[in-house]
């Protein structure tokens, strides 16, 4: 696995989901799509101060106004977050990973099937 990034808190991770959607843009254009009640403009500065920190964006200035760019791609972010989670909650074992949702019963036995199928033949889930 490569290095580790750090963690973000919720309003982080909700605002990534933002950006990834957006792609380069300003911290006006995510406090647009931000879902009711908003956050003051300075919150969001924040928010982007600390992702940029944690070096998820990358700044640029585009004549008054600074924009970001992504560094840290959602698919990126989702497989290393995965792989934390099983390696913290199930021993680094994506076999008891599985175990876990056939035995909750969160997936069903033709999912996995299916799942077993895809592993077999080497394709990627969509």
């Amino acid at each position: 696995m490569p290095k580790e990034i750090e963690r973000l808190t919720t309003i982080e991770e909700d605002t990534m989901n933002i950006i990834w959607q957006l792609g380069t843009c300003n911290i006006r254009q995510v406090l647009a799509e931000v879902p009711e009640p908003k956050p003051p403009y300075t919150t969001l500065a924040s928010v982007f101060k600390n992702l940029e920190r944690k070096h998820y964006i990358k700044p640029f200035r585009e004549g008054k106004t600074y924009h970001y760019r992504i560094c840290i791609s959602r698919e990126e972010y989702a497989t290393r977050t995965m792989h934390r989670m099983v390696d913290n909650y199930f021993t680094g074992s994506y076999k008891h990973l599985v175990q876990f949702f056939a035995a909750g019963s969160d997936i069903s036995v033709k999912d996995l099937r299916e799942v077993i199928d895809m592993i077999e033949k080497g394709e990627e889930s969509e």
